[in-house]
């Protein structure tokens, strides 16, 4: 697999200083944990789940998670256990190399029994996302995720999904961090990532977020967003990729407040009328909320998304391309850092990099870039959009954020069961 493989060859040259890395199934942690981007979430009940994941894997999508838990009514989990078998043993069975796919359970006892129940179907699976994740529960779903790939044989990974109100409330969430990351730390080489649960946090307070509004506007969330980064996105060797929150929005409804996309950076790309009309579209979309709050993600230490709907995939992985800027000052603070240290002016000269503290930052960068790339000078992410929604406009499958972006609000309906939806509450 490939950020960005659906782009000719000829784009790739003309996009990226530095084109993204492939990584598969079997590559190392670390990377797989910076390539995740956007997490597609699927119901497990989909009947045409096996289809669903080789078209998503043609748009772009690396990483899918099939729901069994909030996704899906509580009367269906044996249906949809006995579905997710079917159709991952059908996928299997295709030959596809698809994205990397993980099966969101409800309880311990199922990762083994799926475990047990896909027998050779186990090949495409990479591992289980373990929600509402405390010590009492997390204990269990980590032993048995551990039981389950030595019983199989093949390595299993885990992403637990803090979003319970026990981490929400005041009065215990410093000792259930804490307790949850000596927890994790004893199974380091099982745990791919750290999820963050903000709608669910957010119910707990009897809140939502409006779609004019970030996770970050929120206060309540966002403290916990900082709580959690400060106890899980340590840069001493103990912390752990931490993906954001999910973009609960599609388009439909009456704006409250303006837009939040400056002309100026469509204006200025290379083709500007189409980047004009394509920020249009992003805005009907409602996907100006989503870009900010990527943005304020990356701000805040975390890396990837949950989504739960394909219009979010293109934007992004185009967010997270590592800019030639970003590039260009991570190389110099690490090549300065070599040499002992000090303060040096940026090469854009438009900044002090200092490489004794920037340096955790720039590794981090070059971590993101071997994953998603290095965009060429002078290339932003609305080129990086307009190439996708260019380029898988002419092939099978169309771009979400593709010319006449069509009304996604029918396609997701109360029971959530639509390609794509789900997702940490």
């Amino acid at each position: 697999m490939r950020h960005f493989a659906f782009l000719a060859d000829h784009e790739l040259s003309r996009l990226f200083h530095r084109p993204p890395q492939e990584f598969g199934r079997d590559s190392e942690p670390s990377v797989l944990a910076a390539a995740l981007g956007a997490t597609l979430y699927s119901p497990a009940t989909r009947r045409t789940l096996a289809a669903d994941i080789a078209k998503q894997a043609a748009r772009g999508v690396t990483s899918m998670v099939l729901c069994l838990e909030d996704a899906i009514d509580d009367r269906d989990v044996e249906m949809g256990e006995h579905n997710l078998v079917a159709q991952l043993t059908e996928y299997a069975e295709s030959g596809a190399d698809g994205p990397l796919l993980f099966v969101r359970v409800r309880t311990a006892e199922q990762i083994t029994d799926l475990t047990e129940r896909l027998g050779p179907a186990l090949s495409v699976l990479t591992g289980f996302v373990m929600p509402k994740f405390e010590p009492d529960n997390g204990a269990r779903y980590l032993k048995a995720l551990v039981e389950a790939g030595l019983d199989s044989g093949r390595r299993l990974l885990g992403m637990p999904v803090l979003e319970s109100p026990s981490i929400a409330y005041l009065e215990y969430r410093q000792r259930v961090l804490t307790d949850l990351s000596a927890l994790i730390a004893g199974y380091r080489e099982h745990v791919l990532a750290v999820r963050i649960g903000a709608t669910d946090f957010a119910s707990a307070y009897a809140l939502r977020r409006s779609r004019d509004l970030t996770a970050y506007d929120v206060h309540l969330v966002a403290g916990l967003i900082a709580d959690i980064v400060n106890v899980f996105g340590r840069s001493d060797g103990t912390g752990f990729v931490i993906s954001g929150p999910v973009w609960e929005y599609f388009p439909q409804g009456e704006r409250l407040f303006k837009p939040q996309l400056r002309r100026s950076p469509f204006a200025e790309a290379e083709d500007p009328d189409e980047a004009v009309a394509l920020r249009s579209r992003l805005i009907s979309a409602d996907l100006d909320g989503l870009i900010r709050e990527l943005e304020l993600d990356k701000a805040n230490g975390l890396l990837g998304k949950t989504a739960i709907h394909p219009s979010h995939v293109a934007v992004i992985h185009a967010m997270s391309v590592v800019t030639h800027e970003e590039f260009s000052d991570a190389s110099d603070i690490l090549a300065e850092s070599a040499a002992g240290g000090g303060v040096l002016r940026s090469a854009y000269t438009n900044k002090m990099n200092e490489v004794k503290p920037h340096r955790a930052w720039a590794e981090a960068v070059m971590r993101r870039a071997g994953a998603f790339g290095v965009a060429a000078e002078d290339v932003s992410f609305v080129d990086l959009l307009a190439a996708t929604a260019s380029a898988q406009a002419a092939g099978p499958v169309r771009a979400s954020v593709a010319p006449r972006l069509r009304d996604m609000s029918h396609a997701v309906n109360v029971r959530g069961t639509s390609a794509g939806s789900g997702g940490e509450r």
